[in-house]
């Protein structure tokens, strides 16, 4: 098995965990508020990371330098995960999760003001594209169009905000970042419990469980994924997310996507692999020979 193969498997076995743990996220969300899930999913996920940290090289790789970035990540985290949660309850989860594929757009195009670079014309026109796959994914002024539509686009924009401080900041080991990326929304959103509490029925407890070990299982797989493979062979492996979120909406809520939401997953899924392939590349012409 060559190594690119087995960072091609670790890449979907970490999106099969991201897949099913929305799945299980949508399930808790038609009962409990998505800021509830967000804290129990967050209280599984902390002592687990701070496990993996132990084994792959000590606790003292969850040292910081940077508080601060560290608190404004986390803040925004949350932002990402109470909108996704949030929006989940409100559209089936194919239309969902291809929506959250637009996330690559808005890291290009927040790396403008934010990072101070310049937008090619390829990139543009790829961005453009993966624009009008959104407005057919959610056809604004038509009847498909909900509140829904808008808050997974705010998950979106939050999770690209994410990427881009990850960029400017992300000097610090992974495990530390991911640590307090997941300490913040804990005690965030522990603070609305008295407002937003719903004893949990016992069959949600197993719930919450799966929750937090899918998303740890998704980040210790991708990571792995990224270690075996080159980003432009396993980034595209991303989006198989979207057969997962067809065949599971399907399997729980009878939920079949339209023709539209297929049309317009196409083309955002085309412009963030063509911006993907892009920026491969571009960081390739920069390299410096020997």
């Amino acid at each position: 098995m060559t190594t690119s193969f087995k960072g091609i498997m670790f890449m979907c076995a970490g999106v099969l965990c991201l897949a099913l743990g929305d799945a299980v996220s949508k399930w808790l969300g038609e009962v409990h508020s998505p800021l509830q899930i967000v804290f129990f999913r967050t209280l599984v996920s902390l002592p687990l990371i701070a496990l993996l940290a132990h084994f792959g090289g000590g606790l003292r790789k969850l040292q910081t330098r940077r508080p601060k970035v560290h608190l404004v990540r986390g803040v925004i985290y949350t932002g990402t995960m109470g909108f996704f949660v949030w929006g989940l309850t409100m559209l089936p989860l194919a239309e969902a999760t291809a929506i959250a594929f637009v996330a690559p757009m808005f890291v290009t195009l927040l790396s403008v003001p934010l990072l101070g670079e310049r937008i090619e014309l390829p990139v543009l026109v790829a961005s453009l594209v993966g624009f009008m796959g959104v407005l057919i994914v959610v056809r604004p002024g038509g009847e498909a169009f909900q509140l829904g539509s808008l808050v997974m686009i705010a998950a979106a924009v939050c999770y690209a905000l994410m990427m881009v401080t990850a960029r400017r900041y992300g000097r610090e080991h992974l495990w530390a970042m991911v640590f307090y990326m997941t300490l913040i929304p804990m005690l965030l959103t522990a603070l609305t419990l008295p407002w937003v509490w719903q004893t949990p029925y016992p069959w949600h407890w197993p719930g919450f469980l799966l929750s937090g070990v899918l998303g740890v299982g998704a980040t210790a797989f991708i990571t792995q994924a990224f270690r075996h493979a080159p980003a432009a062979i396993a980034a595209p492996f991303d989006y198989t997310a979207m057969l997962w979120a067809v065949l599971l909406g399907w399997w729980f809520w009878g939920e079949l996507p339209d023709i539209w939401v297929l049309v317009g997953s196409v083309l955002i899924i085309g412009s963030g692999l063509a911006i993907a392939h892009h920026d491969r590349r571009t960081s390739l012409k920069r390299r410096p020979t020997a």
